[in-house]
């Protein structure tokens, strides 16, 4: 028997699908932002989303004829907010599930027909050093100001220093590590970002050093043991970093961790010629 619910088809979905379990949970994010536009409301922004009730939605309204346009008009907003990796990962979640469930017989109309994934972003230029000025500025929470500053400072990706441990960090050298399992060995910073990264750390000397207040599975090797918090994703730092940037850009649109980690090399080559 078909699912009355939106909501237990996911389930259903999850359930039977082959994926990891990092990966079922950010399928049914993906899926449960999905809700909002099925009943034609807006999708509450950042940290509301998370705190937010999704709304109930009978699975029969994926039939309806004027779903698609809904969705169509999301997926648009959508992409005006965020990057196009993650709206075309949200919209692929969605086709995967419409997809079993038509398999299912649960419906009978895919609303995602003629939704198009967004093209790769053009490159944008690296921030200006007035830029990271006024970026680091802002009144942010010490997790985000210690991120924005080691990103920046260190030139590294915003994947491999997400990926740091405590233990991985020699704050009185300004230096990551050179160990085994160290991720970004020989990454270098100034002083002052040590004195961040000690604000941020409050003696912890393991787990991830960028941790969210969301907590992780118990097995998980990406967890502060002590109170379980897990590391935080690339794609919740990059949203967040977009969403806070958002007064900072003329266009409005926000700017990306991609744009802060070339800061620090476009900084240097002006050096260098000015040298």
């Amino acid at each position: 028997m078909a699912p009355v619910e939106y909501a237990v088809a996911v389930d259903e979905y999850l359930g039977q699908a082959a994926l990891g379990a990092a990966s079922r949970r950010v399928y049914r994010i993906s899926l449960t932002g999905w809700t909002w536009p099925l009943v034609g409301k807006p999708v509450p922004e950042a940290a509301a989303r998370r705190r937010a009730v999704p709304p109930v939605v009978p699975l029969a309204l994926l039939d309806d004829p004027a779903t698609g346009g809904r969705l169509r008009g999301a997926l648009t907003d959508r992409a005006a907010r965020t990057d196009a990796r993650t709206v075309n990962r949200e919209l692929s979640a969605l086709r995967s599930a419409v997809g079993w469930w038509l398999d299912q017989g649960w419906i009978a109309a895919d609303p995602t027909a003629g939704l198009r994934h967004r093209p790769p972003p053009v490159l944008t230029a690296p921030l200006t050093a007035a830029q990271v000025e006024e970026l680091l500025r802002l009144p942010v929470g010490v997790r985000e100001h210690a991120f924005w500053r080691l990103l920046y400072d260190s030139g590294a990706g915003a994947a491999q220093v997400l990926a740091l441990d405590a233990s991985h960090l020699d704050l009185q050298r300004h230096r990551t590590r050179a160990q085994p399992g160290c991720p970004l060995p020989g990454i270098a910073w100034p002083e002052a970002t040590s004195q961040v990264l000690r604000w941020l750390l409050a003696g912890r000397t393991s787990g991830p050093v960028f941790v969210t207040g969301r907590r992780a599975a118990a097995r998980s090797a990406d967890r502060y043991p002590v109170t379980g918090q897990a590391r935080m994703s690339y794609r919740r730092a990059a949203e967040l970093f977009t969403t806070l940037t958002r007064p900072l850009d003329p266009a409005g649109r926000g700017w990306t961790l991609h744009q802060l980690s070339a800061a620090r090399g476009a900084d240097l080559a002006v050096t260098t010629k000015s040298s």
